[in-house]
């Protein structure tokens, strides 16, 4: 019996060391395989950020302002604040230049001068800058750059105008540093819009009260990008207009503010009314004088267009009697004619079009809360399916910093 026993202990001894060897070559390998996994993840990042690097062309703005959106959704933050800098200082003023300006009247608007950032453009990517030195754990340059967001919203460039958008965006950025006083700067200034966006300035006076009264936000905050800017269609209006002769409106409906205990939604239909705004006499008088400049040869080019086409059906049938043909010349030269006269009114249009470039792959509407899931954030949740789907996390401010890769929402 003392022979069983000690052959069982010994057994059970043996199968205690194999469970607990076992156990240690797991556990190192987990750790062996969670570095390279994480190091596969961070090289990859690197990857895509060089990739978007490669594509930056920074004579081409719009494409450029695309990407620099495109890297700040990719978590390439080194990538945002290279390029970003750069479109900042560049894409800032605009140059003028007498040939350029008196040549462009000759041309449909914007063909020969450089796309100048709008006062709302200039205010985003500023944000961008922040939130990027936000995430690469230099709060200094993030304040360094609100501090410029707030000279963006009130300077008087050759566009200006204040946005409620990117002040909403600097109040959210100064609670995310901490500086509750700042913040409150700016929930002043959101407050006092109540004709146009009544959600949001109720919010931003209950937010005041509560900074007043040393209380912080419920939790961290989480900026949301929904949707994506609609397309711009214009026609032209040369009755009832104020922006020169043009109506302009987007191809979709903005969604409607919200507002919550815990956050608030706010759609970028101010910044499309800079851009339908950019013909109108107050705001641009310079884009204002060239286009009704630019009218009578749009009209001229569209009157040659059309006797072009009517000498080409008159003269080839008049050629086609005279030489007692069968008709063919005269058949041909009325088909191609009458194609040409039709082509007039797409003349005009060409060469009336006002300049409507801007920073495309912008949201629809920006959705800032402090819910832990957006899923319990009401502003979120009265959204349509198709819109939710379409909703991707920009900032968070409780996120670590400094990774490559796609931030997911």
């Amino acid at each position: 019996m003392t022979i069983m026993r000690c052959l069982s202990i010994k057994k059970l001894s043996h199968l205690v060391w194999t469970v607990a060897i076992v156990a240690a070559l797991m556990i190192i390998m987990g750790c062996q395989h969670q570095p390279h996994a994480e190091r596969d993840a961070h090289l990859k990042g690197l990857a895509d950020c060089e990739e978007i690097r490669s594509h930056i062309d920074v004579d081409d703005r719009i494409g450029t302002l695309r990407n620099i959106s495109h890297a700040f959704s990719q978590r390439c933050y080194d990538v945002v604040l290279d390029y970003g800098s750069r479109a900042q200082a560049d894409y800032r003023y605009k140059r003028f230049s007498v040939l350029r300006e008196t040549s462009s009247i000759f041309l449909p608007d914007g063909m020969l001068t450089e796309y100048v950032l709008e006062s709302y453009e200039r205010g985003f990517l500023t944000f961008l800058l922040s939130a990027s030195h936000y995430q690469l754990n230099n709060p200094d340059g993030s304040k360094v750059e609100l501090r410029r967001l707030d000279h963006e919203i009130i300077t008087p460039l050759y566009n200006y105008g204040e946005d409620p958008i990117n002040i909403l965006l600097g109040a959210v950025m100064w609670e995310a540093l901490d500086e509750p006083d700042e913040s409150r700067v700016d929930w002043n200034r959101l407050s006092t819009q109540h004709a146009r966006h009544k959600p949001v300035a109720e919010f931003a006076s209950n937010r005041m009260r509560a900074i007043d009264d040393g209380k912080e936000a419920t939790g961290s905050w989480s900026i949301y990008a929904i949707g994506t800017f609609p397309e711009v269609y214009w026609d032209l209006q040369f009755t009832g207009s104020s922006n020169g002769y043009f109506s302009v409106r987007p191809k979709q409906r903005f969604g409607e503010d919200c507002a919550s205990e815990t956050g608030l939604r706010i759609s970028t239909q101010p910044w499309f009314s800079k851009i339908a705004l950019r013909h109108d006499g107050g705001y641009h008088p310079l884009l204002n004088a060239q286009s009704w400049l630019r009218l009578p040869f749009g009209v001229a080019y569209s009157i040659t267009t059309f006797a072009s086409g009517a000498s080409i059906v008159i003269g080839g049938c008049a050629l086609d009697v005279y030489a007692k043909g069968d008709g063919a010349l005269c058949e041909m030269s009325l088909n191609g004619g009458t194609a040409l006269m039709k082509e007039s009114p797409r003349v005009l249009r060409h060469t009336l079009q006002p300049d409507l470039r801007h920073w495309e792959n912008v949201p629809a509407s920006f959705l800032f809360t402090t819910a832990s899931d957006v899923e319990d954030e009401a502003c979120f949740t009265d959204l349509s399916e198709y819109d939710k789907i379409l909703t991707n996390k920009i900032f968070d401010a409780s996120r670590e910093a400094g990774t490559n890769g796609p931030m997911n929402g």
